[in-house]
């Protein structure tokens, strides 16, 4: 998987600093204390052990006597152990070479010869998580599993695979890139390029952000290995050659150059044992020649501009540019300094109390800041990128002239630094179920230029120091921005423009690139691409024989699932449930309410005024101030759209939004405060406020097409086929898109002001609502209290108000057994009739992302068991050979949803027809029975690897309030996952699957397609 720094540096912002599970006592953080400096261990030395309070951590450093390989060890009180190698990955061409090699790695190793072990151990394992990245200068492979043995087997897979792989052509052009014809079989069929990186590529440059980050990044730091694309660049991946994939493994996957990573509860001697036994002990030292010089620096600054596809659903077509200044910062692994900028650069941008949001989005000279904006930390020196997208060309000048008057501006002035660190201080508390991963991510780049990881971990002695240079200097901040802004030269401005014929372009070079690559074929080399086509599809379809890779066994998984208890209660009339959990000093507080009593024509509009109510002000406090207090006060206030279906009926479904907030407890008032505020007095008054917000929205849904392509197409495949489905579409899928774009063109928001207040009387009712807290048991009463008192403070809005349709509501208890007086108002649609529906949207990518849904059974019916383990073993033993691996597709499956229905889908696809039929393809093969028990095995573990994911203290019985799933539900689809045999597979295949016996829609998004324009039964968007 290709990761653009920026992209996951935001993650990174929500992720980085996560607390802990504390509740088994402190045995792995204690025993780890015992190690010392200089003491030997299987062959490794270990350097320093730091005790990390802050994060619940003790961290072992450690360093291979005979590589000269360095490692990590953070243990802790988590039972989701995680492993992780990386090597530092430093290309000096565009053609994606270690993006080609993280995959061909991964295709079969000396102990595990099978194709593919990597997507096989995803259904041996009960792994939580599982992959790979490239980054611009390192290739990390993590995995994560809480189950000792499973940790075992994946660490001999992992270490095999990126030491002794195998490396055969054959893979290489599967994962890279192969010339073939069209239709393999037939030899006078064209030659066209294949392969699933290439691909992936052309999929990720047909988002315009990524593209434009990508040449940020590479003119920003045009000296060395940032000034090339690592995932590669679509027309210059068909330069590499085998040979040189084969060289630059043996260059850089080597000990010498690579970095361990070991978080959890396990012991560390094991791992060490095992890495030293498997791998290490079969190396020498090695001088490894990767390391990325400084960049030198600029003497006066830069400018350029590039050109990106036109974006249909943009929601100003006249305004599609974009510019950003960005500046070359110091090097990361000065950690203390990282840390500052990063700092500095959050009060600069985040939320409307900062100076730039004041500056830039206010005005409304864009729709939003550049996805590029803010610090970016993954390159060995830092930058900092500020701009807007979604901007008229004439305003280019306007925007360059006030970024340089927003810098002279903060330096004048006084910087507030307190709910920053408010911010800091949540994150450290909260406690994530990855937190492993999110620390592996954290440390990566800092560590791969030989920074010390440890030192990024201290993070309260970070705040420490910073509060210490504020006090001796009070104008710290401003002296930074004065040296890395004001006075800085190494600084790029970066244009883009839409290009009516970008993408006319892109596939001339491309065939270009072919024809250049035909010419010069012989006769012979011919024939051998047509006998190389039938080999690889040969390969490809005979089965693999897998028993040489470990597996867990179905006997393995816990049969009984932990018991989550919860107490129910009221507050004022309202039901309320507890849920006591170790959640480190912050509550969680959750609000569903129903919208039943929402006229028709304000549904559409529901989702606009979820994402706008916390943003608008409230009370006596204007949107700048509102946004102060919740930075102040708590972990964030948002509302959603929640749509519910039934468990037991596919035409029944719950509508409502939910509210959510953390705090930290001596906050608690403050944050139903807020709340109470946002019930009795939220503001509606601010025009121009709203329309910058619809905006940003509208901008935003238009940016994720091209990442999240197969939801939208699941979502309209859908839409047909339930009712919940069908309001699914309204609220989160492409007409949801069109409807915001249409808002946002709008030269008057006022009618739309005037509706937002006809909303909130029906949704923000406490007649139609429920709520949840999850807290520490020592806080829960006093967390009790505050909602009596809450509740009672929002009274006046309480209203019996009449459903829109009175016929079409049955109340169900949540949990009988229970004895709450809690129930969810359920919704029936008598005139619903499901119907077949293709649609097509024409949208300018340059890949499609199809979709095929069924309606078939309810959660709690008998045959969903069976469905979900279909789809898992469909997806591994047959979808994923014929749409990934032949077709080309970066992905492609089924997958059995709650709401009842079956979905096929595939992403970043070259084909769109032939992946329908690979759909039909997967039930036939099921009916057939053309697997094993080996393969239901498989699909079983895969399955219990998602249903026992880690669920953080936050998150504790949240299905048991949303969807009234108890945990004796929960125990019952158990013991049925179990019990599923051959028979039910093949049964279910046939009942629901079948052509003709239940409904179905499809779905696809993608480039012009003239035979589905021709096709009367596809509506074309």
């Amino acid at each position: 998987m290709f990761r653009h720094s920026k992209v996951f540096i935001t993650k990174l912002k929500n992720l980085s600093l996560q607390g802990s599970w504390r509740s088994r006592g402190s045995s792995a953080v204690e025993r780890a204390l015992q190690y010392t400096a200089g003491q030997k261990l299987h062959g490794f030395t270990v350097k320093e052990v730091t005790a990390v309070p802050d994060l619940f951590l003790t961290a072992v450093k450690l360093s291979h006597d005979a590589t000269g390989a360095q490692y990590l060890h953070a243990a802790r009180d988590d039972s989701n152990n995680l492993f992780s190698v990386q090597f530092r990955t430093t290309p000096m061409d565009s053609t994606g070479v270690p993006h080609i090699l993280e995959h061909t790695v991964l295709c079969g190793s000396q102990r595990f010869p099978c194709r593919d072990p990597f997507f096989k151990m995803l259904n041996r394992s009960l792994s939580t998580f599982m992959n790979a990245f490239t980054a611009s200068d390192y290739t990390m492979y993590p995995f994560s599993t809480q189950n000792a043995k499973d940790f075992q087997n994946l660490l001999s897979v992992y270490l095999d695979a990126v030491f002794f792989p195998c490396l055969r052509e054959l893979d290489f052009w599967q994962e890279g890139w192969r010339l073939e014809h069209e239709t393999p079989t037939d030899p006078s069929s064209r030659l066209v390029f294949k392969g699933v990186v290439f691909n992936e590529m052309k999929g990720v440059f047909s988002d315009n952000e990524r593209l434009y980050a990508q040449h940020l990044q590479n003119k920003l730091l045009p000296d060395h290995t940032y000034s090339v694309v690592s995932g590669g660049e679509p027309l210059a991946i068909p330069d590499l050659t085998w040979e040189q994939l084969k060289h630059f493994h043996a260059t850089h996957y080597h000990p010498s150059n690579a970095r361990f990573f070991t978080y959890g509860d396990l012991p560390l001697e094991q791992h060490l044992q095992q890495i030293e036994e498997e791998a290490l002990s079969k190396f020498e030292r090695t001088e490894p020649n990767t390391a990325v010089p400084p960049q030198t620096h600029w003497d006066k600054p830069r400018v350029d501009h590039v050109t990106c596809r036109p974006d249909a659903l943009a929601p100003d077509p006249i305004k599609q540019n974009t510019l950003c200044m960005s500046y070359l910062l110091g090097d990361i692994t000065d950690t203390f300094e990282a840390f500052i900028l990063s700092l500095l650069s959050s009060l600069m941008i985040s939320g409307p109390n900062s100076p730039f949001y004041k500056a830039l989005i206010e005005p409304e000279i864009g729709s939003d800041f550049s996805s590029s904006v803010g610090f970016d930390g993954s390159t060995r020196q830092a930058s900092f990128t500020i701009g807007l997208q979604g901007m008229a060309e004439d305003d280019t000048e306007t925007v360059k002239h006030i970024i340089a008057q927003t810098i002279d501006d903060i330096i004048a002035f006084s910087i507030q630094i307190e709910a920053l660190l408010h911010k800091i201080e949540i994150q450290m508390k909260h406690q994530s179920t990855s937190f492993g991963l999110a620390l592996a991510s954290y440390i990566a780049s800092c560590w791969n230029h030989d920074g010390d990881p440890v030192q990024l971990l201290k993070i309260s002695e970070n705040v420490s120091r910073f509060r210490q240079c504020l006090k001796e200097n009070p104008r710290y901040l401003q002296d930074k921005i004065q040296h890395y802004f004001k006075d800085n030269a190494h600084r790029l401005t970066l244009t883009m423009s839409p290009d009516e014929r970008f993408l006319e372009k892109q596939a001339e070079a491309e065939e270009q690139k072919l024809q250049q690559k035909i010419q010069n074929l012989s006769d012979a080399d011919h024939k051998d691409i047509y006998e190389k086509g039938l080999q690889l599809l040969a390969a490809q379809s005979t089965t693999q024989d897998a028993s040489c890779l470990p597996a867990l066994k179905v006997s393995d998984i816990e049969p009984i699932i932990p018991y989550t208890p919860v107490q129910p209660g009221t507050a004022g009339g309202v039901p309320v449930q507890y849920c006591e959990q170790p959640t480190n000093g912050m509550v969680y507080f959750r609000a569903m309410c129903n919208l039943n009593s929402l006229p028709e024509d304000l549904k559409i509009y529901v989702p606009l005024f979820c994402s706008v109510i916390t943003k608008l002000g409230c009370g006596e406090l204007d949107y700048r101030q509102q946004a102060q207090r919740i930075e102040l006060k708590t972990g964030g206030m948002s509302v959603s759209p929640q749509i519910i279906p039934d468990t037991a009926d596919l035409d029944l479904y719950e509508q409502g939004i939910i509210l959510s907030s953390s705090c930290l407890e001596r906050n608690l008032p403050d944050m139903f405060q807020l709340w109470s505020d946002i019930f009795n007095s939220p503001r509606f008054d601010d025009e121009q406020r709203l329309r910058v917000l619809v905006m940003m929205s509208a901008q935003e849904l238009s940016n994720g097409i091209s990442y999240s392509g197969h939801m939208y197409a699941m979502t309209r495949a859908a839409r047909t086929l339930t009712p919940t489905a069908d309001l699914q579409e309204a609220f989160s899928g492409m007409d949801q898109v069109k409807f915001m774009k249409r808002i946002a063109e709008m030269t008057d928001l006022t009618s739309v002001l005037r509706k937002l207040p006809r909303i909130k009387r029906h949704l923000l009712n406490p007649e139609n609502m429920r709520c949840a807290v999850n807290a520490t048991p020592q806080k829960m009463s006093e967390a009790a209290g505050e909602v009596e008192r809450f509740i009672g403070n929002i009274a006046a809005n309480r209203k019996e108000r009449k459903p829109v349709r009175p016929t079409v509501v049955e109340v169900r208890p949540l949990d009988p057994q229970a004895g709450s007086s809690a129930s969810r108002k359920l919704i029936s649609e008598p005139h619903f009739k499901p119907c077949q529906m293709k649609t097509y949207f024409q949208l300018p990518f340059n890949v499609n992302f199809v979709s095929e849904c069924v309606r078939a059974v309810p959660f709690t019916h008998t045959d969903y068991a069976s469905l979900c383990i279909l789809a898992r073993m469909m997806t591994a033993k047959f979808l994923h050979g014929e749409i990934r691996e032949k077709g080309g597709a970066y992905g492609g499956g089924a997958r059995m949803g709650g709401g009842g229905l079956f979905s096929f889908y595939s992403y970043r696809d070259p084909n769109s027809t032939q992946t329908l039929s690979a759909f039909r393809g997967g039930v036939e093969w099921a009916r057939a029975g053309k697997f094993t028990q080996q393969d239901i095995d498989e699909a079983k573990l895969s399955v219990f690897s998602a249903v026992d994911a880690p669920v953080a203290p936050s998150d504790k019985g949240l299905g048991r309030f949303l969807n009234g799933i108890t945990d004796e539900m929960k125990q019952r689809y158990r013991e049925r996952l179990f019990a599923v045999t051959d028979k039910n597979l093949i049964d279910v295949a046939g009942r629901y699957l079948g052509v003709g016996q239940q409904t179905c829609g499809v779905a696809i998004l993608g480039p012009e397609n003239e035979s589905i324009r021709k096709d009367p039964s596809w509506v074309v968007k």
